[in-house]
């Protein structure tokens, strides 16, 4: 056994042969970020060794540092091998100021809360229904005294809402990072790290720790005693709610694709952990697939697109692509998985929407290249609105040809101000677009998977339903990500048809908003739980032309 120590921290802990300083870490209870869960792709569990020996450790050839990242010592932590003593230390990126959006486009729902209180004076007790039941009885008047939460679970980011049952009031919207992502980024990755050893306790206990983190802390802010929270709305995709349950998500990830939770359903509060009142309910919006979840039907509500005329085609672009299509009210779903790029993972210079992230860039024809950063910091890395904005500024100069690739310096085929910037790393082009920010080939490659993926999606459910391009009415754009996004970038990079141009409409977190919708109008669950059955779900995965669609989708 060889020793391992974790500075500045000082954790000691005994390590195998052959084992990882990621699996050390967690061994010791340390979270380094992973978000490829050890698969050595996303670069991002980077830490800095002290060796007395270098034949101490043992490096993988796998995802490559930079040649300064070298310099300074830092190794990927998921591919050194221990076969020494080692001192470690952590030097990962504090992503502070993580800029989540809460808002989004409201329904207006009418207050008739699944919640109520009724004070008897005459046994001086306050008794608490959830709907027509019993839920408990307290003891003086407490009938002013009633609140519940609305949780977004993305896969990346939390939003909790506190609400007064009472008023229909929002007290105050408090986010967060989804901690999972420390462990595995995208759903698929999730499922897998799920089927580990423990690894549905852990996603589950992380996940609920946080919320209830979040919730006392909300309730903090508003002098509410979380006693008195009697009901939670999980708002996520169809594995988040498998996660956030503690129910095995496994059977999402092979065909047929069935999940064990189908939603429209109360669960015990307790039972799930979370800190509300002990006989506190949870409620489970239904799902539409397993791959088309309760974010997105509470996003139907938020937006009243089953209510709509004409055409409207609602995507929520983040991590995972969910589309649904409606024509005069009859709806049609399907998702695509994006990847994590468009949330800065899987990105040389990635990172999450928090200060210093490049949320904006626009080069002019004169040469001027702006950039605006989250907090006006200096620039230290890219989040998902940066770097389509980037892309698209790159295709529209020539820098990156329809096909993907980046131009080599010197080429002669880019404007001068464009051509400076270019240049090799690894042998490899990159284009500096700061001192410590750059794009490589392999970012472009991420970016041109992820929009293809989603161009497919929206190619594929046009075409199920007849319909053509110029003939949608409205697109909304949903999600805490695509709020940040420009209709020009979108466009220019072929993520949306160029007949799409002066119909797009961000909507914001319809996740959020719609699940607050549910919390506060019981007949819009009833509403919605006598919807869902009838939504078409296209699966892109049993199309045979699939893979065609999105070859030709991927290119600018």
């Amino acid at each position: 056994m060889y020793v391992v120590t974790f500075q500045p921290r000082n954790t000691v802990v005994r390590a195998g042969a052959g084992m990882t300083i990621l699996q050390a870490a967690r061994k010791a209870g340390i979270t380094l970020e992973a978000p490829c869960n050890g698969a050595g792709t996303c670069g991002k569990c980077a830490v800095r060794v002290e060796l007395d020996d270098p034949a101490d450790l043992f490096i993988h050839e796998g995802h490559r540092l930079s040649p300064a990242q070298e310099a300074r010592g830092l190794v990927l932590s998921c591919q050194a091998e221990i076969r020494g003593d080692v001192s470690v230390h952590l030097e990962q990126r504090e992503e502070n100021g993580l800029q989540v959006l809460t808002g989004g486009i409201g329904h207006g729902a009418e207050l008739s809360a699944f919640i109520r209180k009724r004070f008897d004076p005459a046994l001086f007790e306050t008794k608490v229904f959830a709907g027509d039941d019993l839920l408990c009885a307290e003891r003086g008047d407490t009938a002013g005294e009633v609140y519940g939460v609305v949780a977004d679970i993305g896969t990346t980011t939390l939003v909790v809402s506190l609400v007064d049952l009472t008023t229909g009031k929002e007290l105050v919207s408090l986010s967060a990072l989804n901690p999972q992502s420390l462990h595995a980024q995208d759903v698929l990755s999730r499922i897998r790290f799920a089927g580990e050893e423990d690894g549905i306790g852990v996603m589950h206990l992380v996940l609920t720790s946080e919320l209830n983190r979040l919730i006392t802390r909300a309730a903090a802010k508003t002098g509410v005693d979380p006693g008195n929270v009697y009901e939670v709305v999980y708002s996520g995709n169809t594995c988040m709610l498998h996660l956030a349950t503690a129910t095995d998500p496994a059977p999402l990830g092979k065909y047929p694709f069935t999940p064990v939770i189908t939603g429209g359903n109360h669960l015990p509060a307790s039972g799930i952990g979370l800190a509300v009142a002990k006989r506190g309910l949870l409620y489970l919006p239904p799902v539409i697939s397993a791959y088309v979840g309760a974010d997105i039907t509470a996003g139907i509500i938020a937006a009243g697109l089953h209510r709509l005329p004409g055409t409207t085609l609602f995507i929520d672009i983040g991590t995972n692509g969910e589309m649904v299509l409606s024509r005069d009210g009859s709806l049609t779903a399907t998702s695509t998985a994006a990847g994590p790029a468009f949330e800065g993972m899987n990105i040389s210079c990635g990172m999450r929407a928090s200060v210093g992230a490049i949320e904006y860039f626009h080069a002019a024809d004169t040469g001027v290249i702006e950039l605006k950063t989250i907090g006006d910091a200096e620039p230290v890395g890219i989040c998902g609105s940066g770097l389509l904005d980037i892309v698209a500024e790159l295709v529209g100069y020539g820098v990156i040809d329809k096909r993907g690739r980046l131009a080599p310096p010197g080429s002669g085929g880019t404007p001068g101000f464009m051509d400076e910037r270019l240049t090799r790393e690894h042998g490899k082009v990159i284009f500096r677009i700061s001192d410590n920010v750059y794009l490589s080939q392999k970012d472009v490659r991420q970016v041109q998977l992820a929009k293809g993926a989603i161009r497919a999606g929206i190619s594929i459910l046009l075409q199920e339903k007849g319909i053509e391009a110029d003939m949608v009415d409205r697109v909304l754009i949903a999600g805490s990500f695509g709020c940040h996004l420009r209709e020009r970038s979108l466009l220019a990079l072929g993520l949306l048809p160029g007949e799409f141009a002066g119909k797009v409409e961000f909507v914001g977190n319809t996740a959020r908003s719609g699940g607050e919708a549910l919390l506060l109008n019981t007949g819009l669950r009833l509403e919605l739980e006598g919807l869902v059955p009838d939504i078409e779900v296209v699966e892109l995965t049993a199309r045979k032309d699939f893979d065609r669609v999105f070859m030709d989708a991927m290119g600018f």
